[in-house]
């Protein structure tokens, strides 16, 4: 089920491991937030608002949009497409481990697309709120600097 507002745009996903000897799927909520133009949360455990136990990664919504068609990405996160029609790989790796998932190109082109309608790719610096952020730098976080 999509939900959209007026500065935001989730979706839940399934992935599913790519590992031949333990397959499972995985539910995932994709979100992205025109506040933070250049970023998708991608939040794992999510089965519902009483879920406990989330894990949630920010990866930029350029390398999404170019992994629908080529590899992408450096380092912790990577997306390609493989050889199946319709099936991404994306992997993640932290220092406690790494998972290599693969989702369905349909879905998260669609996603992307929905991301498009509240801040076309190009426009992102131009809906930051600059004085907010630096406000919020200087504060250490708390928002107000005074």
């Amino acid at each position: 089920m999509t939900h959209r507002s007026s500065s935001g745009y989730s979706c839940p996903l399934t992935l599913r491991l790519a590992d031949p000897h333990s397959p499972a799927e995985i539910l995932a909520l994709f979100s992205y937030d025109a506040r933070d133009p250049f970023a998708v949360s991608i939040t794992f455990g999510y089965t519902g608002p009483d879920t406990e136990e989330r894990i949630t990664w920010l990866v930029g919504r350029d390398l999404m949009r170019a992994g629908l068609d080529r590899p992408a990405g450096d380092g912790d996160v990577r997306l390609r497409p493989t050889a199946a029609t319709g099936v991404l790989l994306l992997h993640l790796r932290a220092p406690t481990g790494e998972a290599l998932m693969e989702l369905s190109r349909t879905a998260l082109a669609t996603f992307v697309a929905g991301t498009e309608t509240l801040v076309p790719f190009g426009t992102e610096e131009m809906v930051i709120d600059f004085d907010h952020e630096l406000s919020v730098l200087l504060s250490d976080g708390d928002g107000d600097p005074t």
